[in-house]
């Protein structure tokens, strides 16, 4: 049986969507998040110039001044301290996003070669806390054996609203301790 399509019956083909500003989770609201997923703009940070406590930690690449990257240190085989990534004042990094997600880092130096090694990056108040919260992605690097280009490494983690602090830490296998320096990359969305 055919369908005829009316004003009361359109086709979803010729009718506008809110995207992310309409109705969660709705068809059109899925597809507008993976055009903005695979379609955006990215940003990318390094530690802040001028730190302000949990509330400033890091600079946009794009006017940083400094550009140091940040630095984990992996514990004794086991997850090193948390270092704090994102600030409460640091995102919206573009006016009039309300959600983000932190997709890529950069390894730009290690202290090991050929170690395979887990960073860890959560969402929360404190590391902790978006790991207790199952706010948190791992992501597995090995750490080259000789010189090598570097290329950014792309790693699935949810969106989070703006002004969510953002911590990693790493586990080196098998070493006592171990640095990681980096930067990372994320990308906004309007709701």
């Amino acid at each position: 049986m055919a369908i005829h399509r009316t004003s009361r019956n359109p086709k979803i083909d010729n009718q506008a969507t809110d995207g992310l500003a309409g109705v969660h989770n709705s068809l059109a609201y899925r597809v507008h998040e993976i055009e903005k997923h695979i379609h955006n703009d990215e940003d990318w940070f390094c530690l802040a110039a001028v730190p302000d406590g949990e509330v400033h930690v890091a600079d946009n690449i794009a006017g940083a001044t400094a550009g140091a990257p940040f630095q984990i240190d992996a514990g004794n085989d086991a997850w090193g301290d948390w270092v704090q990534l994102l600030g409460s004042t640091d995102t919206p990094a573009r006016s009039g996003s309300a959600k983000f997600d932190l997709h890529k880092i950069q390894i730009v130096d290690s202290e090991e070669t050929s170690t395979h090694t887990f960073v860890q990056i959560s969402a929360g108040e404190t590391g902790g806390v978006g790991v207790s919260g199952d706010n948190y992605t791992t992501v597995a690097y090995l750490t080259p054996t000789n010189q090598a280009a570097e290329a950014a490494i792309s790693f699935m983690q949810k969106r989070q609203n703006v002004g969510t602090k953002m911590w990693a830490r790493c586990w080196a296998i098998g070493k006592t301790t171990m640095t990681l320096d980096f930067y990372f990359g994320l990308h906004e969305y309007s709701g």
